[in-house]
């Protein structure tokens, strides 16, 4: 216990500087909504990462002191930034069971400005379990899993303190960290099927993993799993202005669509859900390995794929009609 707790309270001096809120006063646009600039950090980004891939956690598998703790610090970002809970009004936490094992997703809500758009969500999820104990190299092994998934849940995080501090998002919005994604999908498996039991109004699912490196002479920055399924990297590049997200033929052919978090909502909602990621395994070599360390990463990067993914889930927050579709395929 003793040891949890002094984990907790490092995490929260380490992560205690908030994205920077750069410009003006914050003062209502023409739209009535905040226009403050609010840029995420390099320094912050690997702030997060750095805690959740500590040796402290032991690789962060569902149902260890380690995922309690790293569900604790996400909770208590959430709750500083003013992130309301989905589910009860008393706790961030999604509980469902695997086996006689307690397990959880973290799910923070952002309620839509707009009377009527708000009844559709926009899901921004990463997972922040890893697999624990790995294969012993040179005498170490944790997993520690920065890239795989620490990367994608700091994006999560810095981009839930995007919108709280914008509040500019006439959609609502749901930020979800999950568990058991390394033993089946089995967190998101859960909470799509109970926000589909729900009559859940969801518009798009867009799913966070392994962007702690750059791609090499590619004229994209990440791939989006299952590009040819819907227009979602069509209209993120519109939005970004420029060729934010492409097609990658390692992804298609080992079916990384249905490999991660993303998957699950597609299968229950059939609407655009697709997972962004800087890796498909062609540009880092230590997944599921105990070299998946933080020093591995590339933070400035991550900062600038957040930055400007940021402006992409905005847009897609308050267009007037539905634009992200599945094609017929």
């Amino acid at each position: 216990m003793k040891k949890t707790i002094s984990i907790i309270v490092l995490a929260l001096l380490l992560i205690s500087c908030g994205a920077k809120l750069k410009g003006n006063d914050g003062k209502p646009g023409k739209d009535g909504v905040s226009s403050k600039t609010v840029t995420i950090t390099s320094d912050e980004v690997k702030d997060i990462v750095a805690f959740l891939a500590s040796d402290d956690l032991e690789g962060r598998d569902t149902g260890s002191a380690g995922i309690e703790s790293s569900a604790k610090m996400i909770e208590y970002k959430f709750k500083e930034m003013g992130l309301k809970p989905y589910f009860d009004a008393t706790s961030y936490r999604d509980n469902f069971k695997i086996g006689e094992m307690d397990a959880f997703n973290v799910v923070g809500y952002l309620e839509g400005s707009d009377s009527k758009l708000k009844e559709e969500f926009i899901i921004i999820g990463a997972h922040y379990d890893h697999i624990g104990i790995g294969k012993d190299v040179n005498g170490d092994t944790i997993a520690n899993g920065a890239n795989d998934n620490a990367a994608g849940t700091s994006a999560v995080l810095s981009l839930a303190k995007y919108f709280a501090a914008k509040k500019n998002n006439k959609r609502s919005l749901l930020f979800v960290t999950f568990t058991a994604e390394e033993k089946g999908l089995l967190g998101s498996k859960h909470l799509a099927e109970r926000l589909k039991e729900q009559n859940f109004n969801l518009y798009t699912m867009f799913n966070i993993e392994m962007i702690g490196v750059p791609f090499k002479a590619r004229d994209y920055e990440a791939f989006v799993s299952g590009y040819e399924l819907s227009n979602f990297a069509e209209k993120a590049n519109e939005y970004a202005g420029n060729k934010l997200l492409g097609f990658s033929e390692v992804s298609k052919k080992y079916s990384l669509f249905k490999r991660s978090d993303n998957y699950p909502f597609y299968q229950a909602f059939k609407v655009p859900s697709h997972t962004v990621s800087s890796c498909d395994l062609t540009n880092f070599d230590f997944y599921h390995h105990v070299d998946d360390e933080i020093d591995k990463l590339d933070y400035p990067f991550m900062a600038s794929l957040i930055n400007k993914m940021a402006p992409v889930i905005e847009a897609m927050s308050n267009t007037a009609t539905r634009e992200i579709r599945m094609n017929d395929n």
